[in-house]
């Protein structure tokens, strides 16, 4: 008998269980079939792997000989497959642009000025509240690039395996009725909206905790917070139901002004990002990057207030 990943897989488990009935429930097989297995792995490599006894089991020399190959020759065989996949999946990227965003204010921008720029270029989008799904959408081949954001200086998903860039970087607005007692300010404290209502839009990473923790340094705990899409979001600002939380880059909305916050508590990193060895990367630093920073720099415009707010804030904005 010739030895098999699959045997490899069966050592591994009998080890990591402590017992044959419980590795037979791992992989799915019945006890004697995973005996039956084993014996002839043993007879293949010339003796027994494990001590069994009423207690469980045990490996011998050989098999702990076995087992370190195994944890080395596992793993790579995994990466392996999930390389050759992306890689399959990347073919013709560069014919192509996968792009993947957060319902973010850039998305937009960044695909009017690839279709412009590469007219026979297949431009496609995909979106999604989970960062950690974009990047591994990338990861496997599936996306050319992402388009998210992250909270303060927290760091994107994945960033030992993918290239991140940060094209912007915001302050947190907040989003209010037009109608509202502190609309006139040109600036609001945190702590003078201890009693509102917040919404702001799902997603992964820290933002909810980053909040919680300004509003306790303002010295208060917000009294609700409602997660939704940004539709329900401007309809919840619009008829007094709550203040929203958005990003500095916000289009101006009919009903609903946005303000800064004192001491801008709260940031947001706009960031592009592209696996290093995937076809599409030599389209990255340059066009697709580059576009990305024209997009968010052509959001900023849309909002002159946050324009001049920049103006005393060089810490942020567009990041070269």
């Amino acid at each position: 008998m010739e030895l098999e990943l699959r045997h490899l897989r069966t050592v591994r488990a009998i080890a990591d269980t402590g017992s044959l009935t419980k590795a037979a429930a791992t992989l799915g097989l019945a006890q004697p079939a995973l005996s039956a297995q084993l014996r002839r792995i043993e007879k293949a490599l010339g003796g027994a792997l494990f001590d069994r006894d009423h207690t469980g089991a045990r490996a011998t020399p050989l098999g702990e000989l076995v087992l370190e190959r195994a944890r080395v020759v596992l793993p790579a065989v995994s990466e392996l497959q999930a390389e050759a996949v992306r890689f399959a999946n990347a073919r013709g990227a560069l014919d192509r642009f996968r792009l993947g965003g957060t319902h973010g204010p850039l998305l937009g921008g960044l695909v009017d000025r690839m279709a412009a720029a590469h007219p026979s270029a297949a431009v496609s989008t995909y979106t999604s509240w989970s960062v950690d799904e974009i990047a591994s959408l990338v990861i496997d081949g599936r996306l050319d690039f992402a388009l998210i954001g992250t909270c303060g200086e927290s760091p994107p998903p994945l960033a030992d395996r993918l290239v991140w860039e940060v094209v912007g970087v915001d302050p947190v607005f907040v989003m209010l009725p037009e109608n509202h007692p502190l609309a006139a300010e040109a600036e609001l404290d945190l702590a003078a909206l201890a009693d509102e209502s917040w919404a702001d839009v799902p997603g992964d990473g820290c933002f909810a905790d980053c909040f919680t923790a300004a509003c306790a340094r303002s010295g208060f705990t917000p009294v609700s917070v409602f997660e939704t899409d940004t539709s329900s979001v401007v309809h919840l600002v619009q008829v007094g139901r709550a203040i929203g939380l958005c990003r500095a880059t916000f289009p101006p909305t009919p009903g609903v002004v946005t303000r800064p916050l004192a001491g801008a508590p709260l940031s947001w990193r706009h960031l592009v990002g592209w696996h290093p060895h995937s076809p599409a990367a030599d389209a990255a630093a340059g066009t697709v990057a580059g576009a990305t920073r024209e997009a968010y720099a052509e959001a900023v415009s849309r909002s002159p207030g946050y324009a001049r707010w920049l103006g005393a804030h060089p810490r942020f904005g567009t990041v070269a």
